[in-house]
């Protein structure tokens, strides 16, 4: 058919330019420019570390954002970087002081206090031993010996009871940057608030001359080792709101005193003077990461910094693929246990960035995941013994690190072969094989059946669906009915529509499955039969135009695997179909534009012509979109 999409196996190389392995591949020695399709937040990056502003990163996982905070941490000026000391108050043994010295330097006068120390301890140590052996040996002379000993004995236990103890004056390095080459990084992802906030041990020897005192009981916080440095936050929105308010202080004074965190603890009677924390917050998270962040803190960032959307995809043109060829070599590179890509590996691992963009002259820059598809094809390599990594190995790659939902797909779908819950040979009345995408990246055959019968209410009729439909789902099927009416020319008003989603355990969303519902119902109405070597995935308009949906390559292959011959698509998803080599032969796509179409490929038997011949006579659709309302069973 003249619209029928020909998949053909003689491709182009994908890369152009000629190079043996990635081995040969130039990569940058900084992080920030190793940064791949996110141009816009590189440029953001470097104008907030030159002028330290907070950053919000908002996007999905694997796209760069921690990455991107790393680059940061290596831009900023490494001069400015201190040592914090914690030093004992004489005053207040709960107030211990806080002093900020050149980063280096506090390994320094930690050392000098212990050396200093050391020799008081062995001056006085040197003269005790002269004072013991002195009385011992006056006793022995005047034959009194044992109490001589007694006498040595106790001085010795009084003196370490009373003598001031010279060590424990020494300052403790809460905050060390010696022989950093670059700002701090400190990723406080999931962190609780003693160790984002700081905190103060407990010490079970509170008495008795054998406490540890209160400065060296202070443990520093990721925003205390985070000063001058960069501290980075993923999910933020997973801190409590107490955590997140004492964020907010954090940055809004530079500073922030540390306190016992555990109200039962000794050291909650502990509270130090203000500690610097002058750090360069970086929050990150998906989109719904903004409803559970605290306002305050939100607007302290956009009011002093930059919020950043990060992409997922980037125009598949020359420039990009030969980032992403460094982006391999960057892989292998950072592994270290792997061989290099040869041109043909390369070249697949472009080609499945082309498949997991989902999206027509695009490449994917979830990079996170297609880093693991890297690894994965290294390892096997490795096993092998080869010097480098080819096409065949990213290939069997693909096949073993399948994502859990992936597999989960593949489990459903021996599940339904088992147990027939979907056909795919002969014709069936008000069935039909929709498809669907488990997870992002995996698509699976949902079965809908469709049954009218008359309406049991004296008022209106009603669509009932079954199969845990959500808020946009539901919408879809009650769009569905606007098309019913104008294409079958009954009232359905009249009727009840029952729609059953079989198999749908987790639940359906969204509206991929709408000309499947369409085609069922109209199956089940003029009681015309459905191919069922045929499924079908599309969104569809109250004006019956089908319309582009997401995952298409994924439901393409699922329909394949499951043994399907023939799959009808939107006409606006065409170019995104990117099917693996083992699947091209195996089915026939169809795209479309309208439902008339959809039935056109779709019903079988003598009746079809007469529904045609009905839809032939539509030229122009003028809906009535008084709908019975969707409820559930």
């Amino acid at each position: 058919m003249e619209n029928e999409i020909t998949v053909s196996g003689d491709e182009k190389e994908l890369y152009g330019d000629t190079f043996d392995t990635t081995d040969s591949i130039d990569v940058p020695k900084l992080l920030i420019d190793q940064i791949i399709g996110q141009e816009h937040a590189v440029e953001v990056v470097k104008k907030a570390a030159s002028q330290r502003r907070h950053v919000m990163m908002i996007g999905s996982p694997g796209t760069g954002k921690s990455l991107l905070a790393k680059a940061m941490a290596e831009l900023l000026p490494k001069e400015e970087l201190q040592d914090i000391l914690a030093y004992p108050n004489p005053e207040d043994n709960n107030n211990p002081k806080i002093r900020s010295v050149p980063a280096g330097k506090g390994r320094e006068i930690v050392m000098a206090h212990k050396m200093e120390a050391q020799k008081k301890v062995q001056s006085r140590n040197m003269l005790m031993m002269i004072l013991v052996f002195g009385i011992i040996i006056y006793s022995f002379y005047v034959g009194q010996l044992l109490w001589g000993i007694i006498a040595a004995i106790m001085i010795l236990l009084l003196t370490r009871q009373f003598l001031p103890k010279d060590d424990l004056m020494i300052p403790k390095m809460i905050v060390s940057n010696y022989q950093k080459e670059h700002a701090s990084f400190i990723d406080a992802t999931g962190t609780h608030a003693g160790a984002l906030l700081g905190d103060v041990r407990h010490d079970p020897f509170q008495s008795g001359g054998l406490e540890t005192p209160a400065h060296d009981r202070v443990e520093s916080g990721d925003i205390h080792k985070g000063h001058k440095g960069v501290l980075f936050i993923d999910e933020i929105n997973t801190l409590s709101i107490e955590s997140q308010q004492s964020l907010l202080t954090a940055l809004q004074e530079k500073e922030y005193p540390i306190t016992g965190q555990s109200e039962r603890s000794s050291g909650a009677l502990v509270k130090t003077e203000p500690v610097p924390c002058d750090f360069i917050m970086v929050a990150a998270g998906n989109l719904d990461a903004m409803e559970k962040m605290h306002p305050a803190l939100r607007s302290r960032i956009k009011g002093y910094g930059y919020e950043l959307f990060m992409r997922e995809s980037m125009e598949d043109t020359p420039e990009n693929r030969k980032n992403l060829v460094r982006f391999v070599a960057q892989e292998v590179m950072r592994d270290g246990h792997i061989p290099p890509f040869d041109k043909s590996a390369v070249d697949e691992v472009i080609r499945e960035a082309q498949r997991r963009a989902g999206r027509k002259g695009h490449l994917t820059l979830k990079l996170r995941d297609l880093g693991g598809l890297v690894r994965v094809a290294g390892d096997i390599a490795h096993s092998e013994g080869v010097p480098v990594a080819t096409a065949k190995h990213v290939l069997a790659a693909k096949k073993m690190a399948r994502s859990i939902e992936q597999q989960l797909a593949d489990s459903y779908l021996e599940r339904k072969k088992d147990y027939q819950l979907f056909k795919k040979k002969g014709g069936a009345i008000g069935r039909v094989n929709g498809l669907a995408v488990l997870g992002g990246d995996s698509g699976i055959v949902l079965p809908i059946i469709a049954e009218v019968t008359p309406s049991q209410s004296s008022s209106e009729g009603r669509v009932i669906a079954t199969g845990m439909l959500k808020d946009i789902a539901k919408e879809a099927v009650q769009n569905v009915s606007a098309v019913i009416k104008n294409i079958t020319g009954k009232n359905v008003i009249n009727h009840d529509i029952h729609i059953q989603f079989i198999g749908t355990y987790e639940g359906v969303e969204g509206d991929s499955a709408s000309i499947s519902i369409a085609t069922a119902v109209i199956s089940a109405l003029e009681g015309i039969p459905i191919d069922q070597s045929v499924a079908m995935t599309g969104s569809l308009s109250v004006r019956g135009d089908v319309l582009p949906i997401g995952g298409v390559t994924y439901k393409i292959e699922a329909a394949a695997q499951a043994g399907i011959k023939k799959v009808i698509i939107p006409k606006s998803n065409e170019d995104d179909v990117l099917i693996e080599e083992a699947y091209r032969d195996r089915i026939q796509i169809v795209p479309v534009t309208s439902i008339i179409e959809v039935i056109e490929h779709s019903l079988v038997g003598p009746e079809k012509n007469r529904i045609m011949e009905k839809l032939q006579s539509i030229t122009n659709f003028k809906f009535n979109l008084d709908m019975p309302d969707v409820v559930p069973a």
